[in-house]
């Protein structure tokens, strides 16, 4: 019986990548976007959904509910991107970041949850980033949301593990998306005494993603999770390097890695 998937997030990027990897692979996939009149030539089912609007969760899951009398799999993937100083950065900036990529995630798992509970089986995907492993310089928001998501999903999954639902991580690096496009960017102000550094990190982040894997990669490991009886819990998807950085965090002292990660940045 093909799964019936839901994923947020899917009208671009690695989201649609993932959508599109899953459709071909048989599943009933459910993409989601927040204006997806707008957009055309999908070759899975893409409905309305904002997670900054509960209204619209709860009516896109129970739409799908309704169409196909159950829900497998829900890939929480939309988010956003967010750079800047923290002194530089609006407050209001970084709480629609914690609302997109945070609580927006929960809130897509509370509508999801009672219904995988009734069918005692299912899978929730977050996807998180291995920039939530460490704190980056003027990313330190991002890190701070991925990292948060990361955390809350270690608790969930063992609160849910005996109604037969697995919570998993999957934290990618980098890949070549149009990522950037979507982020908020702090200004680099004129008179900023972060301008050198802040401009040379932008310019390295936009390179790296430019460099970075085809995001089909993405897809097959997600593919893979959803067939696995009994997933891990974090699964960590990038370059040697990247997830080289997540073990060096584990064994080196704090300051070495600190001046590791600086002199990465150039700072």
């Amino acid at each position: 019986m093909p799964k019936v998937v839901l994923i947020t997030g899917a009208s671009s990027g690695i989201g649609k990548s993932i959508a599109t990897y899953l459709h071909q692979k048989g599943c009933i996939v459910y993409g989601t976007s927040r204006n997806p009149k707008h957009i055309s030539d999908f070759p899975f089912q893409l409905i309305a959904l904002d997670v900054l609007d509960v209204a619209t969760i709860q009516r896109a899951v129970a739409q799908i509910v309704e169409k196909e009398g159950r829900l497998d799999v829900l890939i929480n993937n939309a988010g956003m991107g967010i750079t800047g100083a923290i002194e530089e950065t609006p407050t209001q900036e970084m709480q629609h970041a914690f609302n997109t990529n945070f609580f927006g995630a929960i809130d897509v798992m509370k509508a999801v949850l009672p219904q995988m509970r009734q069918q005692k089986s299912g899978t929730i995907i977050n996807v998180t980033s291995i920039a939530g492993y460490m704190g980056l310089p003027f990313r330190g928001l991002y890190s701070a949301t991925k990292g948060a998501l990361e955390i809350l999903t270690e608790a969930i999954r063992m609160e849910v593990k005996n109604f037969g639902i697995d919570v998993v991580n999957v934290a990618p690096g980098d890949f070549a998306t149009n990522i950037a496009a979507g982020r908020y960017h702090t200004p680099v102000f004129e008179t900023s005494p972060y301008k050198k550094a802040y401009a040379a990190t932008l310019a390295l982040m936009d390179a790296h993603v430019d460099s970075g894997k085809d995001p089909i990669v993405m897809a097959r490991i997600l593919h893979k999770i959803i067939e696995t009886k009994h997933p891990k819990v974090h699964y960590r998807v990038g370059g040697f390097m990247e997830k080289f950085s997540i073990v060096l965090k584990r064994i080196l002292p704090d300051k070495l890695y600190e001046k590791l990660l600086m002199n990465h940045y150039k700072l």
